[in-house]
């Protein structure tokens, strides 16, 4: 029987075993990383970022607290980014005086990071690093400084593992990439 992403679906660019494998390993290195830590914030970027948070917190073996921002520069059914920024929610916690650490579930252009983090640094936080799963140098418009990264891509439309394809297939255990004629077909 047919699942219903398997017609978005030109390949499987990273498998379930080897996200794992790799988040595992991000994990360890950040506990090794944070070991004297005691006020570590894992802030995680909504929407995309929950599955990658979710697993690699089961990684770090460092007490953290965990919070969540969402911050957007693209629209709904819009492909590319738009250059400006918006928080849609902003965290609840102070971050004064704290390490931070934001996970994301990819840089694209770097405009939403950069904003988010230029956001982050008037807070004060004691350290302030950022986590991305996936990582488009290639696209890269804004300067970003990026701490760990899961795996480099090449410029490809990906979806799966908390990304999105209009809202759908977050649940995915693999990031695929995207058939570009089953969307233009819709």
């Amino acid at each position: 029987m047919a699942q219903p992403y398997e017609k978005y679906l030109q390949e499987i660019l990273i498998d379930e075993a080897t996200l794992q494998t790799r988040i595992k390993e991000l994990g360890e290195k950040l506990t090794q990383d944070y070991n004297e830590c005691e006020d570590l914030l894992l802030l995680c970027i909504l929407k995309g970022g929950v599955m990658f948070l979710t697993d690699l917190s089961r990684h770090i073996s460092v007490p953290h607290a965990i919070d969540f921002m969402a911050a957007s520069s693209y629209g709904s059914g819009v492909r590319q980014s738009s250059g400006s920024v918006r928080i849609d929610m902003d965290l609840r916690t102070d971050i004064s005086g704290r390490h931070v650490l934001v996970v994301e579930d990819i840089i694209d252009s770097g405009h939403t990071l950069h904003f988010v983090i230029k956001t982050l640094m008037n807070r004060n936080p004691a350290s302030l690093k950022l986590c991305t799963l996936l990582n488009k140098q290639s696209r890269r418009e804004v300067d970003i400084n990026v701490d760990y990264i899961g795996f480099e891509i090449e410029n490809k439309f990906v979806f799966g593992y908390g990304l999105d394809l209009d809202e759908k297939f977050r649940n995915l255990p693999f990031i695929g990439v995207v058939r570009q004629e089953a969307l233009l077909n819709e």
